[in-house]
């Protein structure tokens, strides 16, 4: 499988997330901040509320003969625009956590990768699933938002066909 095919299925993933509002890909960016804020403005929520996925790291490892064990490191970043009287940080929270719940069951991303979670030095216990790295207010598109970082880590196993 492809990473194309990882990030698709990643993507895939979220956009099952009920309320989840809009997903991309790939980080959008826009040339002024009302066009950037439009991009990841939910229309059923009628509100900032997006999402996008991006790839900080890939290495390749434990190469014996024609095969190694390839890890990934995903990012999945979100913003949702806060409310207070809405309590809006309480919504995000349950969509961080019906993230996890809905990648913690489909641990290979629908067959693309082996499993979702990276070696650990020593052999002690490692990330399995997706992680919550960061949550708190940011200004994104001019709006206030609640931005969260998240991460999720991924193995595959790679086979040399030269």
């Amino acid at each position: 499988m492809s990473l194309v095919l990882i990030r698709a299925a990643i993507v895939s993933i979220m956009q099952a997330v009920p309320d989840i509002g809009v997903v991309h890909a790939y980080e959008r960016y826009a040339k002024n901040i009302a066009d950037l804020a439009a991009l990841y403005r939910s229309a059923p929520h009628q509100q900032l509320r997006g999402w996008y996925v991006g790839r900080n790291k890939t290495a390749e490892r434990d190469r014996v003969q024609n095969t190694s064990t390839e890890y990934t490191v995903w990012k999945i970043n979100g913003f949702m625009a806060l409310s207070d009287e809405n309590q809006s940080e309480l919504q995000m929270d349950l969509l961080i956590e019906a993230l996890r719940d809905t990648f913690r069951v489909n641990d290979t991303l629908n067959d693309t990768v082996a499993q979702c979670s990276l070696p650990s030095p020593g052999g002690g216990s490692r990330e399995a699933s997706l992680q919550l790295l960061d949550f708190g207010p940011v200004m994104f598109g001019a709006v206030l938002c609640h931005g969260v970082r998240l991460q999720l880590n991924t193995i595959r196993y790679l086979t040399r066909t030269v």
